[in-house]
């Protein structure tokens, strides 16, 4: 989840609600994901450094925290996102081993 919410913020800066919906879409459905689940690894995010948040006014003129990558958290993206490649290379192997 992690890794997505940090991807979904490397396209744009956005609310809790947009990361939830751009992650659905992008996953053509498959992800899910759920409020509080999205809550705490935002949370833990920033936390970590990786994202910060800024109120600002919403589409509808609500007010809402809006999401963006810091430069450490771009750089985590960049490592994971190759760590993964390279895991889903290997198991890719290993599933068409005969």
């Amino acid at each position: 989840l992690d890794m997505l919410i940090l991807k979904t913020l490397a396209l744009e800066s956005t609310h809790g609600y947009g990361i939830a919906v751009r992650i659905e879409q992008m996953s053509k459905g498959v992800f899910k994901v759920n409020a509080g689940s999205l809550f705490v690894a935002v949370q833990r995010l920033q936390r970590a450094g990786l994202i910060r948040g800024e109120w600002k006014a919403s589409e509808n003129n609500r007010r809402a925290k809006y999401y963006s990558l810091t430069e450490t958290g771009r750089k985590r993206l960049d490592s994971e996102a190759r760590d993964w490649g390279r895991q889903v290379a290997a198991i890719a192997r290993i599933l068409e081993a005969s």
